[in-house]
């Protein structure tokens, strides 16, 4: 037991970049949810069961535009679809852990995945137990974020103007850094001026399916 805890307390260790993240996005959703007029419990189970990241937030504008279940689903392959690839590196692993080893498929997002990817635990901790902790740490971080935006939106006077823009913050800085720690930037360049003539040529509305669908 002195052991599991010990394991604990350095997965909260390991934990904390992604949950000072994780909180303030979770949040900036819970409160975008509930401008949409969906309210806590919709937060709740959302987090719970889709825990997408951004592709909560691209939910959020589906649900309020109408769009249809077929629509959806394949919005949500094309942005949360290169999740499959990180779970290739994992499989084995994932594999020896049991009983969590469903979970630990569903719960590997890219934040998750970054701080496994680098996870070197102490002489006498279990990476596995780690690694179990670390996941479900930063699924209950992201559900905190989203139920209490949720709540503060639905008894606060909260203006959420520009809250939808914290996601593509987000991905900017993503791309700034991967931007900065390569050397080829071909991809990038590619998959901007594709976005931008998809953009150009079906508009706001309509351009991000194709322009996916492309790159």
């Amino acid at each position: 037991m002195e052991n599991k805890i010990k394991e604990l307390r350095y997965a909260i260790v390991q934990s904390v970049p992604v949950m000072l993240g994780y909180l303030f996005l979770g949040f900036a959703f819970g409160l975008m949810l509930n401008d949409a007029g969906y309210g806590f419990w919709w937060a709740f189970f959302i987090s719970l069961f889709v825990y997408a990241g951004s592709m909560q937030f691209v939910l959020v504008t589906l649900f309020t535009a109408g769009a249809s279940l077929w629509y959806t689903l394949i919005m949500t392959l094309f942005v949360n679809g290169r999740h499959m690839f990180y779970g290739l590196s994992f499989v084995e692993k994932f594999k020896k852990m049991g009983v969590t080893y469903p979970y630990m498929i569903f719960s590997l997002t890219d934040e998750t995945f970054s701080l496994l990817c680098d996870l070197k635990v102490p002489e006498g901790m279990r990476e596995e137990r780690v690694s179990f902790y670390i996941s479900l740490l930063d699924h209950c971080y992201w559900l905190l974020g989203s139920c209490v935006g949720a709540v503060a939106g639905s008894v606060l006077p909260i203006n959420t103007t520009g809250i939808d823009f914290s996601m593509t913050a987000l991905f900017t800085v993503i791309v700034v850094n991967q931007w900065m720690d390569t050397k080829e930037h071909k991809p990038a360049i590619i998959g901007g001026a594709v976005g931008v003539l998809c953009l150009i040529l079906l508009g706001a509305d309509a351009f991000l399916l194709p322009a996916l669908t492309i790159t």
